[in-house]
């Protein structure tokens, strides 16, 4: 392994309680039929279900479809059925919740930044392991959110040193996570196999994998026991917050 890219929502960040009070505060907006009242932010049990449907989705309106799903009582156990409630709902309105999400969390950041930061920690001891590995791999991020807000956070997180020139790759490199690892191993000078990528999505690792890189996924997070299922049955091993040393470098 030359170089080591980790995706960074899901990977590195834990975002989730920053996603959610985004996502609870436009859908009260968008979707003022909701039975969602002003604490609803505040609603452990809101966000423990909204967690579990979580790794379903991939973009922004995704979180929209979650919170409908909870407000109209819809189950949604696995892709199938989160996929079938999706074409239930009005295109319309999902484009302009995931317009909007973009708008609140902007706002929020501008007006209360230190709340805002305060939701997105990173994991406990995902910066500790960074540090003591850098030495031994070239660190990347392969990440859909912003390279500005990513860097912003690393530097938060202590780390933003150990990502080199050129090692941050987010949405402007490509649409995929594919162009963001075949540019991480440009820049690093070494074959797409020798490129290890660790994401939180089963089928970014599906993607990736096609390429040749070794692909991985995270197994702490956002993800259960179903997408570790259905990583296993995939081919792809789940990996351990405290085991990635024998893991990954085999020590």
């Amino acid at each position: 392994m030359k170089a080591l890219a980790l995706d960074f929502d899901g990977v590195i960040s834990d975002s989730a309680p920053e996603a959610f009070g985004v996502a609870v505060r436009t859908f009260r907006e968008e979707f003022p039929e909701c039975g969602f009242g002003a604490d609803a932010e505040e609603d452990a049990e809101l966000f423990r279900r909204f967690l579990e449907i979580m790794p379903l989705g991939n973009r922004a309106e995704d979180f929209g479809v979650a919170l409908a799903a909870i407000d109209s009582d819809t189950p949604l156990p696995d892709q199938a059925a989160y996929d079938a409630f999706y074409e239930t709902l009005e295109r319309v309105r999902l484009r302009a919740f995931h317009k909007r999400f973009y708008r609140v969390r902007n706002a929020w950041s501008q007006a209360d930044p230190g709340g805002w930061l305060a939701k997105i920690q990173p994991y406990p001891g995902i910066g500790d392991w960074l540090r003591r590995r850098s030495g031994d791999v070239r660190l990347a991020v392969a990440t859909a959110k912003d390279r500005h807000s990513v860097a912003l956070l690393l530097e938060r997180y202590g780390i933003g040193e150990l990502f080199g020139e050129g090692f941050i790759h987010d949405k402007e490199t490509g649409v995929s996570k594919r162009a963001h690892i075949e540019a991480i191993a440009a820049r690093a000078g070494c074959a797409v196999s020798e490129v290890t990528f660790i994401d939180d999505k089963v089928n970014h690792l599906i993607d990736v994998a096609e390429i040749g890189a070794h692909c991985l996924l995270a197994g702490w997070g956002y993800n259960g026991e179903r997408e570790f299922a259905v990583a296993r049955e995939a081919g792809f091993q789940v990996l351990s917050l405290a085991d990635l040393d024998r893991q990954l470098f085999g020590d």
